[in-house]
């Protein structure tokens, strides 16, 4: 396994209502899930709820489970609080997550697929708001894809990755730690502030890195750990665990979210064959490297490693790279995927680039595109770093408006280089990808919404009228229930009492 894995994208996005002096982020949140589900979500008579009885928060892959009493409340994402919650026809997840609107991307299996339906989440989110000024409620909603309100909160952007439950958990976080503290290079979106209470207004690459206080752990909005030990793999556990990355900026940039995701399913894919088993990149202070890496826009900071090296962040990722290519040669020589291939080719030529100059970057990574243009507006009007006006470009960089948002006007100019077209975005927006199990899932509720009471990302729950119980179709594998192997299935049923009867044969 190469780029491919199952895998996807959470996404809570900042919220704001305009001249109302203190707003109920959860209230408006919920006012912006409903307005979606009544606009967009035609032809239904219920909305199916989300099923939360599979789910366990609280197990940790060091091997114990927190009880709920030591738990924080926002780690109890197993109880259904009445929150807004639609399941879409792509697959995804459509909620509110405590003070949040969040998109959770349906399951796929490469990154391009990962950006694809993560760019159909913002098109949702956008046309949320929109929908909101319809209700006669003259407060329109404005959102932006970040991650903080450089005031003392952060909220996330959470990669998913699945893999191989035989893989030591010691060895992901010997691992993935340093992966994640130097990717910062290519995956933050460009934050104005240093410091979770923002005590200076300095430029830092990361919006995420000043919010990370431990090494490993299990929690998720405080205390928050460079990698998480949730274990809740949503499938199968004895054969898979799924990594709960909690450590990326949300990003506006194509580019951007396809290394993120490709990068690291590469590193997994390395890690669970043994072959990084005798090279060691072991970082110091991994806490403070990661704020160190952050705030260092010159990408010359040296970390000390193990071994008493002193690398940049560059060069770890450039060694990353160098195993990653000797990897994929020996595993697949000239049979590579065009997928890896593509993934190995950007980030190669990234991490050139940023080494001749980060500014060459300008056209493909967010924290780059913003630094130049506040750099470009501070030198045009004589402006110091904390000036107001470089706070609200900071912020309308990832207000996603098109005619407002700063990297979608990029974007429609040429200067932010996108990966995927419109069209492609409306239709990952309306449908399932075809190579999961959230192709049954968005199926189902395309064809049956009114059949099924509830959902889950490993089941469907059916209500068919003359049954006395519900019925339960498990869907633990992710890699079925895709359109090859119940595409006909489906075309054949004429209802979902006959899907199940079809199923059932």
């Amino acid at each position: 396994m190469t780029v491919h894995r199952i895998m996807g994208i959470e996404t809570e996005y900042g919220i704001t209502v305009p001249g109302v002096r203190i707003m109920n982020a959860m209230a408006s949140s919920t006012r912006l899930v409903n307005a979606y589900a009544r606009h967009d979500v035609r032809g239904r008579q219920r909305n199916p709820k989300w099923d939360y009885s599979e789910e366990a928060p609280l197990r940790d892959a060091r091997g114990f489970d927190m009880t709920r009493a030591e738990a924080d409340p926002s780690q109890l994402t197993d109880d259904d609080m009445g929150m807004a919650n639609v399941i879409l026809t792509n697959g995804s997840r459509f909620y509110v997550d405590h003070a949040h609107p969040e998109y959770s991307s349906p399951e796929v299996t490469n990154p391009r697929d990962a950006l694809l339906w993560d760019r159909a989440g913002v098109s949702i989110m956008a046309r949320a708001a929109e929908y909101t000024l319809s209700d006669g409620v003259d407060l329109p909603i404005v959102l932006y894809k970040n991650n903080t309100d450089n005031k003392g909160a952060s909220y996330g952007c959470h990669e998913n990755y699945l893999m191989n439950r035989q893989t030591l958990f010691t060895s992901i976080v010997a691992w993935m730690t340093p992966f994640f503290i130097s990717r910062q290079v290519f995956t933050g979106a460009g934050r104005l502030g240093v410091g979770q209470e923002t005590k200076r207004l300095e430029f830092q690459i990361s919006q995420r890195a000043d919010f990370f206080e431990a090494e490993v752990g299990l929690e998720t909005t405080f205390k928050r750990p460079i990698i998480n030990t949730r274990d809740e793999p949503h499938c199968d556990p004895e054969r898979f665990r799924r990594l709960h990355v909690i450590v990326g900026d949300a990003n506006m940039s194509d580019t951007a979210t396809f290394l993120k995701m490709g990068t690291t399913a590469l590193v997994l894919s390395m890690l669970e064959s043994g072959y990084l088993d005798d090279h060691d990149m072991t970082v110091v202070e991994p806490v403070r490297a990661m704020s160190r890496v952050s705030h260092d826009i010159s990408l010359t900071q040296r970390l000390a490693l193990a071994g008493g090296r002193n690398w940049t962040a560059l060069e770890m990722q450039r060694e990353f790279w160098r195993l990653a290519q000797e990897f994929c040669a020996r595993e697949y020589g000239t049979d590579i995927d065009v997928e890896t291939a593509e993934v190995l080719r950007e980030w190669g030529s990234v991490l050139d680039r940023l080494e001749a100059d980060p500014l060459e970057c300008a056209d493909i990574l967010d924290w780059v595109a913003k630094y130049r243009l506040m750099d470009a507006y501070r030198r045009r009007d004589g402006l110091p770093w904390n000036a107001p006006a470089l706070q609200a470009i900071d912020l309308q960089y990832a207000d996603i408006r098109p005619e407002r948002g700063l990297a979608l006007r990029l974007e429609a100019r040429g200067q932010l280089r996108r990966r995927v077209t419109d069209d492609a975005v409306e239709h990952a927006r309306l449908h399932p990808p075809t190579d999961t199990r959230a192709f049954f899932r968005g199926e189902c509720l395309r064809r049956f919404p009114d059949d099924i009471a509830a959902a889950s990302w490993d089941s469907l729950v059916f209500d068919l009228p003359g049954r006395e119980s519900l019925i339960r179709v498990p869907t633990i594998e992710p890699s079925r229930g895709t359109q090859a192997h119940v595409g006909a299935l489906l075309d054949r049923a004429t209802s979902a009492a006959h899907l199940i009867d079809l199923l059932g044969s």
